[in-house]
């Protein structure tokens, strides 16, 4: 009795036979690697919504915060703006623009020229007094010094008020220490002027821009440095052609950032020199204690959504320079 021979595959037989045509071809083995990729499955988009809505319900609290705090307020000001006071002949809530065309003319507009001249200044020289701290502290090797300096800079940058008038008047007013042992008075120094101020800003704003600027220069990375020294470059021209360059669009949201904070300080300013120094906070405070005309009680609410008009430009500028440089420097 004979057995049947077994079936040869095709491509066995033909590998055996040295020629003829292929035969199908053999299914690649199995792998783990490949086993487990066919068995994962692919998140499925359901399940990212799901987490997407997650987030939102976490930022829900800052949202609400934000418009109770910011929005409804904000509202009331521009209603406020464009309405008659409750004290004005015909009772108050008929649609005006006299508010706001008074708040662009006169005394206001002063003011409103003056806060912008103060925080100009004051921003540009906390600018350039702030970066080359920031730089010795961001290339400093001792870790106290920069940890003392950062903790430091926190702590003044916050520090404003009638303490930080306070301060000065005991300091540099006119009967202060220092004034009275380097005969200040004598050389025409008052703090009580425009020039004063913008010594007196220049306490919390310097500090402000080393907390801003600190985390851009260490986001410049050595090898750049490097590839300028070996390619023939001073230590002038790379910062010329290298660092400044990478880092203007941080130092210009540093500097739009001091001139809002600038802009928006009362209180330092209020308690130090009064109304001696024309500025748009000083008129809101007065217009909202009643210095104000009969019928323009709402007269503070125009300057007050100036103020917020000139906010929210400086935001605007600051944000597409802040992702420019986040760009930059990732």
């Amino acid at each position: 009795m004979t057995t049947a021979p077994t079936p040869v595959p095709a491509t066995a037989s033909a590998a055996q036979s040295g020629g003829g045509a292929p035969g199908p071809a053999t299914p690649a083995p199995i792998t783990t690697a490949s086993a487990s990729a066919r068995t994962a499955k692919a998140p499925r988009p359901g399940k990212r919504r799901a987490g997407g809505g997650r987030a939102w319900l976490a930022a829900l609290p800052l949202l609400l915060f934000f418009v109770i705090g910011f929005g409804l307020p904000a509202v009331a000001i521009a209603i406020g703006a464009f309405t008659t006071s409750s004290d004005a002949p015909d009772g108050g809530g008929t649609f005006t623009t006299a508010n706001l065309t008074g708040s662009l003319q006169g005394a206001y507009w002063t003011a409103m020229w003056g806060s912008v001249k103060l925080s100009l200044l004051t921003a540009l020289i906390a600018t350039v007094v702030g970066l080359p701290l920031a730089q010795a502290v961001a290339t400093s090797r001792f870790r106290v010094f920069r940890e003392a300096v950062m903790s430091a800079s926190g702590v003044l940058a916050n520090f404003g008020g009638v303490p930080l008038a306070f301060m000065f008047v005991a300091t540099l007013g006119n009967s202060g220490e220092v004034t009275k042992k380097l005969g200040l008075t004598a050389h025409g120094w008052s703090l009580y002027t425009f020039s004063g101020l913008s010594v007196v800003y220049l306490y919390f704003l310097v500090p402000l821009m080393v907390i801003t600027i600190t985390p851009a220069l260490e986001g410049l990375r050595v090898q750049w440095r490097e590839a300028a020294y070996n390619n023939g470059a001073t230590s002038l021209q790379y910062w010329r052609h290298v660092a400044l360059p990478v880092l203007l669009p941080s130092l210009l949201g540093g500097f739009v950032l001091l001139f809002g904070a600038s802009f928006a300080a009362y209180a330092t300013a209020e308690a130090m020199v009064g109304s001696s120094v024309p500025l748009i906070s000083m008129q809101i405070g007065d217009a909202l204690s009643g210095n104000v005309l009969v019928g323009q009680g709402n007269l503070a609410l125009a300057l007050g959504l100036d103020m917020i008009v000139v906010a929210c430009l400086v935001m605007a500028v600051y944000l597409p320079l802040q992702r420019r440089s986040a760009k930059w420097l990732a």
